[in-house]
C-alpha cells in the first residue's frame, strides 16, 4: 500500500513538473448540445494533489458549461521540446476572496479591470482524475537514431516517455 502511495506521489510530482513547464492549456468543456469547446487558459497554481487553478469570469459561458457538465480536459503542448500532456478531470467554479488575493498578479487586470475585487472574477479548479503525457527528446539526432533503429530491428521507435496516471 505504501509503495502504491509513493508511486502515486511520484506520478503527481512528474505531472506537476511537466505542466509547470508549459503553464497555458487548452481547456475543453461540453456545451449543452454535446459540442466540445476549447479555449486557452493560463494556470495560476498546481497544488501537491495535482489540482489545477485558473481565474475565470464567474458569469461566463464556460462557467455555465461546467455547471451543466463538470467533465473537462486540459491539453498542454510544448512542441519545441516534444512535450505533450492531456489531463481529464472535473471542474468547479467558485468565489473565494482569500484565494483570489493569494493567486492575484497584476497581469490579470487585463481580464478583470476592477482588480482583485472585480465581482466577475472566479476560481476555476480542475481536480485531475487521469492524465497522460508524452515527453520525447527534442534532439533531431535522437529522433533519427530511433527511426534508423526501428527500420533495422522492425520494432517501433520509442524515442521518449509515455505514461498514464490515474489519481
Amino acid at each position: 500500500m505504501e509503495n502504491a502511495q509513493n508511486q502515486n506521489r511520484g506520478d503527481v510530482k512528474a505531472l506537476i513538473e511537466k505542466i509547470e513547464e508549459i503553464n497555458t492549456a487548452m481547456l475543453s468543456t461540453v456545451e449543452p448540445d454535446g459540442t466540445i469547446r476549447s479555449r486557452p487558459m493560463r494556470h495560476l497554481k498546481v497544488d501537491e494533489s495535482g489540482a489545477i487553478y485558473f481565474f475565470t469570469g464567474y458569469n461566463s459561458g464556460k462557467t455555465d458549461e461546467i455547471k451543466n457538465d463538470s467533465h473537462v480536459n486540459l491539453s498542454y503542448a510544448k512542441p519545441g521540446d516534444q512535450l505533450y500532456v492531456s489531463v481529464s478531470g472535473t471542474a468547479q467554479v467558485y468565489r473565494d476572496q482569500q484565494q483570489i488575493d493569494d493567486l492575484w498578479n497584476p497581469f490579470m487586470k487585463s481580464w478583470f479591470p476592477e482588480g482583485k475585487e472585480d465581482p466577475n472574477i472566479g476560481i476555476l479548479k480542475v481536480t485531475v482524475d487521469q492524465a497522460e503525457y508524452w515527453d520525447s527528446p527534442s534532439s533531431a539526432v535522437v529522433h533519427l537514431y530511433g527511426v534508423v533503429k526501428a527500420a533495422i530491428t522492425g520494432e517501433p521507435a520509442r524515442p521518449g516517455e509515455n505514461k498514464k496516471i490515474n489519481l
